[in-house]
């Protein structure tokens, strides 16, 4: 049904998108093939302040960060969001029934940032444990190996995330609950609080896709918080 809506979306964008091209070419017949006095005019304010339209477009894709202390998500690493992408802190109770959904392998989940303000369905989850000395390929596997039993093209990097050396792990999530098999993608880095772990998950490896950048902008700007 997605395929179906997307379809119908993508085919009256392209309607609109050639309407306005003919509405252009017979404006342009009837109005003169002149210059135009305003592009001419010395540039646009942000070429004039030495920025690109790309230039500008990068910022507003800018989103602030999150980790620090007064962020919505306290964490032991900060990094950067893009734009629209809502941080949340994952509380739970000593007593809660559901403790152990927020639990896989040696670490525990303590931040969502939700991809759906921005367009997309899914998160960037941030899960914190081990001890600080912990190997980040052995907690990654043992990470992996709770979220999907059924998985394959496993295959892990060594990297860098940010500051920190990290290790990397993508795979193809096969479990018998999917609709499909989905990709699945995440890295984790040792501090002085215990390892931390950041995964990018989506409804399908179309919304995984599309969501790349974000998870991209995180490993690149880790830093300590």
């Amino acid at each position: 049904m997605r395929g179906v809506m997307r379809g119908r979306v993508r085919g009256a964008a392209l309607g609109a998108v050639g309407a306005a091209l003919v509405m252009g070419v017979v404006t342009g017949c009837s109005a003169g093939a002149g210059p135009d006095p305003v592009k001419n005019a010395g540039g646009s304010a942000a070429e004039k302040d030495g920025k690109t339209k790309k230039d500008e477009d990068k910022d507003n894709d800018k989103g602030g960060s999150v980790g620090a202390p007064g962020s919505p998500c306290p964490m032991p690493v900060t990094f950067d969001l893009v734009a629209d992408w809502k941080p949340e802190a994952v509380e739970r109770a000593a007593d809660d029934e559901f403790a152990g959904l927020l639990e896989q392998g040696p670490v525990s989940l303590v931040c969502e940032i939700d991809a759906k303000p921005a367009g997309s369905i899914g998160f960037i989850r941030v899960w914190v444990g081990a001890d600080a000395g912990d190997d980040t390929r052995k907690v990654l596997e043992a990470f992996v190996a709770d979220a999907a039993a059924d998985r394959r093209k496993e295959a892990y990097t060594e990297t860098k995330a940010g500051t920190f050396d990290a290790t990397e792990v993508s795979y193809v999530n096969t479990g018998e609950f999917l609709d499909e098999p989905k990709k699945e993608r995440a890295f984790a880095v040792a501090t002085p609080k215990g390892v931390v772990v950041v995964d990018l998950g989506g409804s399908d490896s179309e919304e995984h896709e599309q969501m790349l950048p974000a998870y991209e902008l995180a490993r690149k700007t880790l830093r300590s918080s």
